[in-house]
């Protein structure tokens, strides 16, 4: 028999609940409010008071309002048919949804019931199968989304009959499996998962160590993320990080892509609604949307279902990667979720953390961020979850808890800085307090050297340390001034110039220069590098910055040209020819 429960205290969206049963942490409960039904999580049980966060406003909730508890935690529908869909945090389908505004207390289904899908069965009747194995296939927008035995069940099942090929409905047994027992148990298209767990059907989950090419040079060329990685984007407002992540999504090598805009101002998300089902995919030629899920939560909806909306998209993300897909999961902004955690440990009365975040702040960003990953499939195939969070502290603070936490645990930060991003010097990304820890990787040094060239990460340390050293020279001139310095010291700073200018700054907005493709960069780094390892005659300082601004125009005018194009060919020339005239 199911618990319920009698409403004794409301604190905006915590309320306390007395029960007259067992219920448990995570569990769902639904609380009438005036023939509305409101979800609700319990996050805390206190003998006979269980305290719930409720999804939606709870104005005109009243003491002494009915509860029911459900008997399992908050979890998402998985199946196919997600792929182009616009969810909410709680995995409301937001194009099923009547009028403008979204209805209190209205949860639709996020799946479509009535499609039938093409099954093409993989598995065979005698199988021995296991949670996660793959039954069969339906295409789904071109992805080969695959059927899989139920992560929830246990130990191995015999297969005693799978469908055969054809049109299928998602609620269609697809398969019939038998236990160690001899029990019969039935498998549809549709599975079910408490979104705060994570998925880990899989033989083992090692180090990643593949590169995601992005196409975003200051990223793959500089500060790398790697299949399976982890990373985080922290900046102010304005310095782009929105930007930022739309061209990762865009171009970055995913068979999925999911966007959770969690706690994000409306004006973004609805950016997201527009852009994307207008956007190319630059590999494959189809709409982007084809291949994107978006969650969207504003800032303006309550903190509880903010802080769902995370916990969501990660769950579809993992569900998709024990596909044997790879999966770019982006969230949009973190320091939203964070609050909405903050807002809630409040109202419980917690003992607070620095700036009033939880105590367990820094635990909750790690447990969240190890779910991503490059995993084995218990099957031999390969699939990962690439996760990159945007962070917003206040004033650009990059000091402040958020940060900080997630600094510990995401292995690639690339910090947006405001200077930059006044000189107009996008993306906005600081060369020098960045970094990709998967660098240090041997793993990944390895792969490097295979794919790219040996001395590939010898040179990227090469041009790190030129951008500090210019940095430094550009300090003291300041200082002293112009004719302050020698001019070896103007050689040096303008070179480190020429690696801002050319290979750090992108134009997201050019149809060539948005995407630059690893081998491009490879070609473009040795062309730089080699002027930078170069000794130049110059008399003034004058002289120096006249040069360096052509060499650097015609490096600009090659950005813009498709790659070893006539026209690309000829401007390496021109530089060639400009580059002899004062080389020793």
């Amino acid at each position: 028999m199911a618990t319920k429960g009698i409403v004794r205290g409301i604190v905006s969206n915590l309320v306390t609940v007395e029960v007259d049963g067992p219920v448990s942490q995570n569990e769902i409960c639904y609380i009438s409010v005036g023939g509305v039904r409101l979800m609700s999580e319990v996050i805390k049980v206190i003998g006979k008071n269980a305290y719930v966060q409720v999804f939606e406003s709870t104005r005109g909730m009243r003491v002494g309002d009915t509860a029911e508890f459900q008997g399992h935690m908050l979890e998402v529908t998985l199946g196919p048919g997600m792929l182009s869909r616009n969810y909410d945090g709680l995995q409301n389908d937001l194009d099923k949804m009547q009028g403008v505004f979204l209805k209190r207390g209205e949860y639709t289904y996020p799946l479509d019931e009535n499609k039938k899908w093409p099954f093409k069965p993989l598995a065979q009747v005698g199988d021995t199968v296991e949670a996660g194995s793959w039954l069969g296939e339906v295409d789904e927008n071109s992805q080969p989304h695959k059927i899989m035995v139920p992560f929830t069940f246990e130990g191995t099942y015999t297969i005693k009959s799978v469908a055969p090929e054809g049109e299928y409905t998602i609620h269609d047994t697809m398969a019939v499996l038998s236990d160690a027992k001899g029990e019969e148990v039935k498998v549809t298209m549709v599975q079910k998962w408490p979104v705060k767990k994570a998925i880990t059907c899989y033989k083992e989950k090692p180090r990643p160590f593949k590169l995601l090419e992005t196409g975003v040079r200051t990223i793959d060329t500089v500060n790398p993320i790697v299949e399976g990685g982890t990373g985080f984007i922290p900046g102010p407002f304005g310095t782009g990080k929105t930007v930022l992540q739309h061209a990762i999504s865009k171009q970055a090598e995913a068979d999925i892509v999911i966007i959770a805009a969690c706690g994000e101002r409306a004006n973004e998300v609805v950016e997201i609604f527009t852009e994307f089902p207008e956007l190319v995919d630059p590999h494959t030629g189809r709409k982007l949307m084809e291949r994107t899920i978006i969650i969207a939560n504003t800032s303006n909806m309550p903190v509880a279902a903010r802080e769902a909306s995370v916990y969501t998209a990660m769950t579809i993300a993992e569900y998709y990667r024990s596909m044997g897909l790879k999966v770019l999961l982006m969230a949009d902004s973190t320091s939203r979720w964070a609050q909405a955690l903050r807002e809630m440990s409040n109202r419980l009365e917690e003992l607070p953390g620095p700036d009033a975040f939880p105590m367990d702040l820094s635990a909750i960003i790690a447990n969240f961020y190890a779910r991503a990953g490059y995993v084995v499939l218990n099957n031999g195939k390969t699939g990962s979850v690439t996760f990159i969070g945007t962070v917003s502290p206040a004033g650009g603070n990059l000091k402040e808890p958020v940060t900080e936490n997630t600094k510990k645990v995401a292995r690639c930060f690339y910090a947006l800085e405001q200077e930059r991003a006044d000189r107009k010097r996008y993306p906005a990304v600081n060369p020098i307090d960045s970094y990709s820890k998967y660098l240090e990787y041997p793993e990944f040094q390895e792969y490097i050297a295979k794919h790219i060239s040996p001395t590939w990460i010898d040179k990227v340390n090469e041009i790190k340390t030129r951008m500090l050293r210019g940095k430094e020279i550009s300090e003291q001139i300041n200082i002293l001034g112009d004719d302050g310095v020698p001019v070896d010291y103007h050689v040096t700073f303008w070179k480190s110039e020429l690696i801002d200018f050319v290979i750090l700054q992108q134009d997201a907005f050019d149809p060539i220069d948005a995407v630059t493709p690893l081998v491009r960069q490879e070609f473009m780094l040795d062309k730089v590098i080699a002027i930078c390892r170069a000794d130049f005659q110059f008399e003034t300082f004058l002289e120096v910055m006249d040069y360096f601004k052509k060499v650097i125009n015609i490096f600009k005018q090659m950005n813009y040209s498709e790659y070893e194009s006539e026209q690309f060919k000829k401007f390496n020339e021109e530089l060639d020819a400009l580059l002899k005239e004062r080389m020793k």
